[in-house]
């Protein structure tokens, strides 16, 4: 092996040798004429972006000459002007209109030219179109104060722009300190002339836009001492190409003129390739001659390396052949068939036990070898191969000395020689391991598919588990799922056209499953679905969906009568009590119906009786609704609503309005409560009854009340700063913000004084119960010098019990408590009654509902502390209860109202 290996080195050494001798000089002026190439190349281009530069440096020069030209030329015909005023102080318009047409005689590049004695416009040419500009004071408008003070305490011309003009365009203002000549001879102030430049005259007069058709020209405008200006003619981009930079000198304003070719520095493709292909057919002609010289060379001592590679390659595979044989353990046999002669090699002898010392092998030798088992077997197959003349191909098994067994594997072909005579060449090996290697792989096979089939039924299990609910065995959410895309491919509703679906959903199954424990809810789910198997037709699908949520999809004809009473005999049949560890358990519950109609498909029918059976819930509960299309258009407002919710959060539409709280007997301001509204893009401001609701079910009311505390502290900040005192701002809280983990920390990272903020607890919250859970909340609040108040007392779940838990600082009687208060004795003393309890616990009382001054006299006799209502202040936005705190008008209002 080494030494073939060492032979082929030397042959690609040597043909390395004769490749260099005959392509080197060509070799070596290829490398120098790609070197020329490039260098040409690059000279080229370099040339050809100098001379582009030195082209575009011309024309800019040219631009700012005829620029400053220009402003300097218009500058000295202003000045003119600028003398005579200084000779004729008292001039009025007629006489400046008379000498400014003079001065401006001809084709100008002025707009207008307008004279401000004391810094204000009295005197402008032309007259007509400039009108509104007569009284303008430069000292107090905020654009030109600036430029007209600059000028007038530099006692210089001041030249800035460009400026955007109110009729369209751009120009260059030009602002002349004017300086009158007293009697005595001193200069005094007059005042300052104002000329406007009209830009685009400027550009056109300088060439600009002449040169814009190959050029890309902008311009920024250089403040002094500023080291970045802002771009106002040409494309943003031309400061990131290179470009030519010219400066300008504008007055106080300084010009970056900046220019680049629209075609770019460099030259175009097609004449760059142009001088390449040039470069490269020179080089090309001066090349190929050497080529194809070194090419006939090389044809040449290929030819003589082919006949030396043809004599070594015999030998090594003749070397090869016998390495071969060697490794594989092959034993070549040949087969006299006339003479009928065997030939073994060494190798034969040694795979059927025949002694290596003995010259010729015979049949007999290779029959005894043969297990007796496989001789016939064969014997006939070699005889076959004999007859036919065709291949012979056999596998048997020969008996070692040991007694082993051996594989043998044999394959031969009959031929004749150069005297006609028939032999048979072929070779044996053994197979030993080959045979007992697929032995084991059939017996692995066999086992692998015995696993096989156990693993398939451990899937089928799983897959049925999978489906199935595991506390009910009703097929589950991904069951439903499947049999829906089954029944929407393959057949569709078109054919099926009474499918229904029944959504059912068990009431009050949180009350049992959150008291008594997970082990009853599980047995009021297990006797729900038996009950809904006992009650439902054989053919009906039933599946549990979610927690305490099932689905019946049925396909039976039945009106839609027939499925009101089925279901409302589901209701009656759930609603049965059961005993759980001697308690009486009893759940109820809400379904909704949807039937097909007009080809809809299973999941819609199934988005249908979901709407319905919400409907149901919100209906009371306990209780079958069919769906509908105005169950459909209400789900869709919702749904449309809901999203205006979200987009309304995220474009911060929710605000807040104030309604101001007066002191009963002072009628002073002694609070305001802050109230949520919408302010809807297209419907206005909007009150939460829109609303609040849909914002409930999508969690959003503790966003919504976080952005009203926000505002209510701002707003507060802001009244405090216009010198009104606003000793307490109220707030409503909701019970999802009460539940908030985060909002003990997000409340001290407020800004407010202890005892300015209230938080209004709805009354409708019940103390009581459950929501006692909220208690050890409000008083982390109250530590933080929160007041609480109970709103709208009266008409919910609050009790006097409530009143010792909370010791609310505040309590808010309901508007529908105080409204009767005029006409009714019995009301007023039931209103009494709840200002004397508060009064005994040392709780301030606030009356909400105050609509007119004859209730307020009545609460205020009755001992109410507050008063809060139309009578007095209506809810205001934030601009709007500045005004109304200034001016303190509802103190008239209700000295009128006393007076009549």
């Amino acid at each position: 092996m080494s030494n073939k290996n060492e032979n082929q080195g030397g042959e690609r050494s040597a043909y390395i040798r004769v490749f260099s001798l005959h392509y080197l000089p060509a070799f070596v002026a290829i490398i120098a004429m790609v070197a020329i190439m490039v260098y040409a190349d690059w000279q080229n281009q370099s040339n050809a972006r100098q001379d582009k530069r030195a082209a575009v440096s011309a024309e800019l020069a040219l631009i700012r000459t005829k620029l400053e030209g220009s402003i300097n030329s218009n500058v000295s015909l202003i000045r003119g002007l600028v003398g005579a005023l200084e000779t004729e102080p008292q001039m009025d318009q007629a006489r400046y209109n008379a000498m400014a047409s003079r001065v401006l005689l001809g084709k100008t590049q002025f707009i207008n030219v307008a004279a401000a004695p004391n810094m204000v416009v009295r005197m402008v040419y032309p007259l007509e179109r400039n009108k509104k500009a007569i009284g303008l004071d430069y000292t107090k408008n905020e654009s030109q104060r600036a430029g007209a003070l600059m000028a007038r305490d530099s006692r210089r011309i001041v030249v800035t722009g460009p400026v955007k003009l109110v009729q369209g365009g751009e120009a260059l203002i030009a602002r002349f300190p004017v300086f009158a000549v007293a009697s005595d001879g001193s200069r005094n102030f007059w005042g300052i002339v104002s000329a406007l430049m009209d830009l685009q005259a400027l550009y056109h007069d300088s060439g600009l836009l002449a040169v814009a058709a190959a050029t890309d020209v902008a311009i920024t405008a250089v403040p002094h001492g500023d080291a970045v200006g802002d771009l106002f003619y040409g494309k943003s981009d031309v400061m990131s190409r290179d470009p030519v930079l010219v400066d300008v000198q504008v007055g106080h304003d300084d010009w970056l003129l900046a220019a680049t070719p629209k075609a770019g520095w460099e030259l175009p493709m097609a004449d760059i390739w142009r001088f390449r292909l040039a470069l490269l057919f020179g080089e090309f002609i001066i090349i190929l001659p050497m080529i194809w010289a070194g090419r006939l060379m090389e044809e040449r001592q290929r030819n003589v390396r082919t006949l030396e590679q043809r004599d070594d390659q015999m030998k090594l595979l003749s070397h090869r052949l016998q390495i071969a044989l060697e490794t594989s353990k092959i034993g070549i046999w040949e087969y006299d068939i006339a003479a009928n002669r065997l030939i073994w090699d060494e190798r034969m002898k040694d795979l059927y036990g025949v002694a290596p010392g003995k010259a010729v092998a015979t049949y007999e030798d290779w029959k005894n070898g043969l297990h007796p088992d496989d001789f016939v077997e064969a014997q006939r197959e070699f005889s076959k191969a004999i007859e036919t003349e065709g291949e012979y191909r056999s596998e048997f098994r020969v008996i070692a000395h040991d007694g082993g067994v051996r594989y043998v594997r044999a394959i031969g072909t009959t031929y004749k020689d150069s005297k006609g005579r028939r032999k048979i060449v072929g070779v044996n090996w053994d197979v030993t391991e080959d045979v007992r290697m697929h032995a084991d792989l059939r017996s692995a096979k066999r086992r692998s598919d015995e696993q096989n089939k156990e693993l398939e039924k451990a899937r089928m299990r799983m897959e049925s588990a999978a489906l199935h609910d595991a506390l009910t065995g009703l097929p589950n959410r991904r069951y439903l799922d499947q049999m829906m895309l089954e029944m929407d491919g393959a057949e569709g509703l078109d054919r099926e056209p009474e499918v229904t679906v029944l959504h059912i959903d068990l009431d009050r199954f949180k009350d049992i499953n959150d008291t008594l424990g997970h082990a009853a809810g599980d047995l009021i789910l297990r006797h729900a679905s038996a009950t809904l198997r006992q009650n439902i037709r054989d053919n009906d699908f039933l599946a549990r969906i979610g927690g305490d949520e099932f689905v019946i999809i049925s396909r039976a004809r039945a009106g839609s009568e027939d499925y009101t009473d089925m279901a409302a005999r589901l209701v009656e049949a759930i609603s049965k009590p059961i005993d759980y560890q001697g308690h009486e358990c009893r759940v109820g519950a809400s379904i909704g119906i949807a039937s097909s109609c007009d080809g809809e498909k299973i999941d819609q029918l199934l988005v249908n009786a979901d709407i319905a059976l919400y409907e149901a819930k919100r209906r009371g509960r306990n209780r079958v609704e069919k769906f509908s299309d105005t169950l459909r258009l209400v789900a869709v407002n919702t749904k449309k609503t809901a999203d205006e919710i979200l987009r309304g959060l995220e474009q911060n539409e929710f605000i807040a309005y104030f309604q101001p709280q007066f002191d009963a007997h002072s009628l002073e301001i002694v609070g305001i409560e802050a109230l949520a509204r919408w302010d809807h893009p297209t419907k206005g401001i909007l009150a939460p009854d829109s609303f609040l609701k849909i914002a409930e079910s999508l969690k959003v009311v503790s966003t919504i009340d976080d952005m009203i505390l926000t505002q209510a502290l701002l707003q507060r900040y802001r009244l405090e700063a216009n010198g009104i005192h606003i000793p307490k701002v109220s707030v409503n809280i909701s019970a999802q913000r009460l539940r908030e983990e985060t909002l003990i920390e997000r409340l001290k990272s407020l800004s407010f004084q202890p005892g300015t903020l209230s938080f209004e607890l709805l009354e409708s919250i019940s103390f009581d119960g459950h929501d006692g859970e909220f208690i050890p909340q409000i008083e982390q609040i109250k530590r933080l010098g929160i007041d609480i108040e109970i709103d709208d007392f009266g008409t919910g779940y609050a009790s006097i019990v409530t009143l010792l838990k909370l010791t609310p600082r505040r309590l808010k009687i309901d508007r529908q408590l105080i409204a009767p208060i005029i006409d009714s004795p019995d009301q007023q003393k039931l209103v009494s009654s709840i200002i004397d309890i508060g009064r005994s616990r040392g709780i301030e009382i606030v009356a909400e509902g105050v609509e007119t001054m004859a209730h307020a006299e009545i609460l205020r006799d009755l001992g109410c502390h507050i008063l809060q209502g139309y009578a007095l202040s209506r809810p205001l936005c934030p601009a709007d209860l500045l005004t109304f705190a200034k001016e303190r008008r509802w103190l008239e209002h209700a000295s009128i109202s006393k007076a009549s």
